[in-house]
């Protein structure tokens, strides 16, 4: 389990109602596929080794007997697998009838989970045959190869199972010592569908991954609900949840049973079968992010100790045996995490952070009761950005957007592409247009510290930043207003910002968009605005390089793009997403970027950035630190208020180290 990752199947074989013997074929054959495709988790449907739909047959004596031996053979020919395995059978204890979930592994029953919620309703009459699971504690005996006549031997395994008396009690926990982050919890079927359900107390108890052995029918629009049952309990129960449900070969006599299988993890649904078709589906879970979110989240609460006598929470832990392998990883990673593949639900996320953004300005405008704002507006991303936000706010509080106050500050490393889309920009969107040529200010700056311009080095760079925050500052004196902060999450996280230059305003309402974000904003308003004039200025800074503009231009054009000084954008902010959002360590980082950006860089051009990112990071704290307010709009910020608390000068070698090892 390299990363964190496990692979898990959700399996329907095709049964023969009341066959045991032919459905424990069909088990052992998929079974097989499973684990020969890299599955080491493997869920089968709910009373598969019978068959679901066996009605008043369930009260045959012999159907329940060779029930029991399939179940051996099952664990016998499925003993060389690197896998557990999870199968669904009737079990009589002490003269009542369980349909209960077997674990298996090695050759070895680890233990049987009975179904606690029993469906009596509509088309379901389990309470004519089964008794609930709620209060069992006790043990299963098991015919042995004597007993059930069998001449097989147990092969290819390193000792001989004892599976003559076998546990059974709805509050077993699987665990493997090999991988302490897999812990599996188990639930049958209507076990999911109740207000309370048992994996909510498994989930308690320290399951990461809960397996749900169903058989559950098909009629119109069923399978939404039963995708989002699955989807938000895996969301509520920070798990990966299993569900493998019950299909062709069940009896059609009143209802039709589908395959409706489901892997998910988190809230996101990783697999999906297609329905009325039985197979198999696999997925890669990731037991390292589950176990991350919920070391996060401080209400997420673990039980007490009890001691065993406390029946109600008392849990069993049954070890089980794996070899630890690499994944080989059939699961895909957005190269932009932070930007919604589907338009629509783009477009959605667009008009949701710019409201998220205008809200916070106009909350602040109120509270200081200000009706003037100063931006300056440079002609490229960000800035546009940061005045769409305002101009947004100040609709809200009908204020006119005269008393916006764009400033453009040409200077050395302006261009005429950059500053003619500020103008415009301004003029199409209503506000006041005020120009700042900085070239005279700068040089005396220069003159006054002794500074050769012709030495284009960070204090040339940074003296321009530095000017232009001032003139901001003095201006919003004058009218009474703020200055607007135009930078955005990805500059911040790199420190790509002068400090007390670009770095400083009065409310920053970009702080916590990153930059992959910023374009398809800009653009959703380019989309939306109804002007083709402003549409056209919009698209033009959109395909205009980002570049801080600090260095002349040659032959007019930009002459220092920030890309090729810190890497790509879409790189970093790849890297921010896993390292901040789900705290994973740069080797796992390094891993999924290979495989997200398999089709635009190299490895080596990943692993060069990623050591750049983690270095600027580390480095670059100290910026963060003292940022000014601005709204947090998603599940990544860096604000020392909103989201990183992170000493200004923490060591990085532990995280270098391991990048100069990959």
């Amino acid at each position: 389990m390299k990363d964190g990752f496990i692979k898990a199947a959700a399996c329907t074989p095709g049964v023969q109602v009341a066959d045991c013997e032919h459905n424990a074929d069909q088990i052992i054959h998929v079974a097989k596929e499973a684990a020969d495709a890299g599955a080491m988790v493997i869920v089968m449907p709910e009373l598969c080794i019978t068959a679901y739909t066996c009605g008043d047959l369930f009260w045959q004596e012999n159907l329940l007997e060779e029930a029991k031996v399939q179940l051996l053979r099952i664990a016998r020919e499925t003993a060389d697998l690197n896998a557990v395995l999870f199968v669904g059978l009737p079990i009589e204890y002490r003269g009542k009838l369980y349909n209960v979930a077997a674990g298996i592994n090695r050759g070895q029953i680890l233990g049987l989970v009975p179904k606690i919620h029993l469906p009596n309703y509509n088309e379901f009459y389990e309470a004519r045959y089964f008794t609930s699971g709620r209060d069992v504690d006790g043990f299963v005996h098991l015919p042995t190869d004597d007993e059930d006549g069998s001449e097989d031997e147990f092969e290819d395994v390193f000792f001989e199972p004892d599976n003559s008396e076998i546990q059974i009690s709805p509050n077993l926990i699987f665990t493997c010592p090999q991988m302490p982050k897999l812990k599996i919890g188990v639930e049958i079927c209507e076990d999911l569908w109740v207000p309370n359900p048992p994996s909510v107390q498994h989930a308690y108890n320290d399951a990461t991954l809960i397996v749900n052995l169903s058989a559950s029918d098909e009629v119109i629009g069923k399978d939404s609900y039963r995708r989002s049952l699955v989807s938000s309990q895996s969301a509520r129960l920070i798990c990966g949840y299993i569900y493998a449900s019950a299909g062709e070969g069940e009896s059609t006599q009143d209802v039709v049973y589908s395959g409706h299988n489901l892997i998910a993890e988190n809230g996101s649904i990783l697999a999906e079968s297609n329905r009325f078709e039985n197979g198999m589906i696999l997925a890669d879970l990731d037991l390292h992010r589950l176990a991350n979110e919920r070391r996060r989240m401080t209400t997420y609460l673990f039980r007490p100790d009890f001691e065993k006598g406390d029946t109600d929470n008392y849990y069993s832990e049954v070890e089980f045996t794996l070899y630890q392998k690499e994944t080989e990883l059939n699961r895909s990673f957005a190269s932009r995490p932070f930007v919604p593949h589907v338009k629509e639900e783009r477009d959605r996320r667009c008009n949701e952070i710019l409201n998220i953004q205008a809200m916070g300005l106009k909350k602040r405008l109120a509270h200081i009761h200000g009706e003037n704002a100063v931006i300056g507006l440079s002609g490229g991303l960000d800035s546009t950005l940061a005045l769409l936000v305002t101009v947004r706010a100040f609709d809200m509080l009908r204020i006119p957007r005269e008393k916006i106050t764009a400033v453009t500050m040409p200077c050395f490393g302006t261009t005429d592409r950059t500053y003619q889309n500020a103008c415009v920009l301004s003029e199409k969107l209503g506000t006041t247009l005020q120009e700042v040529n900085i070239r005279e200010a700068v040089s005396i700056h220069f003159r006054d510290i002794g500074h050769d311009p012709e030495v284009h080095d960070v204090t040339y760079e940074n003296s321009q930043a530095r000017e232009r925050t001032q003139i901001l500052m003095d201006i919003a004196n004058q009218s009474g207003g703020i200055v607007i902060g135009t930078g955005d999450l990805s500059e911040l996280a790199l420190g790509w910002a002068t400090y007390n230059g670009d770095h400083m305003s009065m409310y920053a309402v970009n702080s916590s968009v990153p930059k992959t974000l910023v374009r398809h904003l800009v653009r959703y308003y380019a989309d939306t605005c109804g002007d083709a004039q402003l549409s056209e200025v919009l698209l033009d800074i959109l395909d205009t390089p980002v570049s801080p503009e600090l260095l002349p231009p040659k032959d007019g054009v930009i002459s220092q793009k920030t890309e090729d000084l810190v890497g790509p954008y879409e790189l970093h902010d790849f890297f921010l997403y896993y390292m901040l959002r789900f705290t994973f360590p740069p080797k796992k980082i390094y891993r999924l970027a290979k495989l997200a950006f398999a089709e635009e860089y190299d490895s080596e051009t990943i692993l060069k950035w990623l050591k750049v990112f983690y270095r600027r990071f580390f480095t670059q704290q100290f910026k963060r630190s003292c940022l000014p307010d601005g709204p947090k709009v998603g599940s990544v910020a860096v604000s020392p208020r909103g989201d990183l608390r992170m000493p200004s000068d923490a060591g990085m070698n532990l995280w270098m180290r391991q990048i100069d090892e990959l």
